[in-house]
């Protein structure tokens, strides 16, 4: 049967699976991610890569966060990071003996999510990772669209508000920085300052400098209002760029992965409000549903693996 290791390598943590032809999870291993280092990533991936491997392993695949181009398997740029101009599948391929597909991490996690979780049999989906920032993935006929240089669905980019939070792209109010689990931490502490949430600042041990995401959604979960208020606004803000996707892909789900969807319907419940309001033509096209992914946060390395078996003939 063959089978592949999946590596989703993010900010903060490397995840590496050891993944079967039908999806199957068999082994897992986790690192802390170098961020600041990408010699030391490539490094760590490899290790990882060695851990997980067995006879029956025939191919590696890597989703990475940023502008990968599939072609070559070099990570061009990192918005997030310090990577630049990073060679991934060549140095995997020479350290391992293996062959690599390397491709975005949203990319990567739209598959595992169209292959085996909340896509499956739809031919056309877009995926929505709501983390830190925003990433998304497009299949369309059944096939993962990358663009004309595998850059393609880097949603989080585009800006929604001119003067708005400085993005670590370099532009100012990018999606990401107005409707991701960046947006509900920054909303969430200026709650805290201002003293509209008590229970947010006690849950961050009186330092609003610490409030996270996980904290907010904990927060309106005990039935916080300014914590819902975050939600909510965040949520909306979420409908509304969803809408206008909508519009340009025209596909018959959305799927919404990421960290933040721990908040549930707490987010997903405006974003679904503000969709069918902003959407183009609602009660002339077919329903849309914007439903939770499955795979959680094992879908990119998921993902990867399947890619990894299927694109490259392993």
């Amino acid at each position: 049967m063959g089978e592949a290791v999946g590596i989703d390598v993010g900010g903060t943590k490397i995840a590496g699976l050891r993944v079967s032809r039908d999806g199957r999870v068999l082994d897992r291993r986790t690192v802390p991610t170098p961020a600041s280092d990408p010699e030391a990533t490539v490094a760590d991936m490899v290790r990882l890569a060695r851990a997980l491997r067995t006879p029956d392993v025939v191919a590696v695949g890597v989703g990475a966060a940023g502008m990968v181009d599939v072609s070559t398997g070099v990570l061009r740029y990192a918005p997030n990071l310090a990577w630049r101009e990073l060679s991934i599948a060549d140095r995997l391929r020479g350290a391992l003996g293996l062959p690599c597909q390397v491709d975005n991490d949203a990319n990567a996690a739209a598959w595992g999510e169209h292959r085996f979780g909340a896509g499956r049999g739809y031919e056309h989906m877009l995926l929505v990772t709501v983390g830190t920032g925003i990433g998304g993935g497009i299949v369309t006929g059944g096939r993962l669209f990358r663009g004309a240089h595998g850059f393609a669905a880097e949603i989080g980019h585009f800006v929604v508000q001119p003067d708005g939070p400085l993005c670590g792209c370099g532009n100012r109010g990018c999606w990401e920085q107005v409707a991701s689990g960046h947006a509900i931490g920054r909303l969430g502490r200026e709650a805290a300052a201002s003293g509209d949430s008590p229970l947010i600042a006690e849950l961050a041990r009186g330092d609003p400098a610490a409030v996270t995401g996980r904290i907010v959604t904990e927060a309106a979960r005990r039935g916080d209002r300014a914590a819902i208020e975050v939600l909510a606004e965040v949520g909306t803000r979420l409908g509304v760029g969803i809408a206008g996707l909508v519009n340009v892909v025209d596909p018959e789900v959305v799927v919404v992965g990421g960290g933040a969807i721990a908040a549930g319907e707490l987010l997903l419940g405006p974003a679904r409000t503000a969709y069918a309001s902003a959407v183009e033509a609602p009660d002339h096209r077919p329903a849309v549903p914007i439903v939770a992914a499955q795979l959680g946060n094992d879908a990119g390395a998921v993902g990867a693996a399947a890619l990894a078996l299927e694109e490259l003939g392993a």
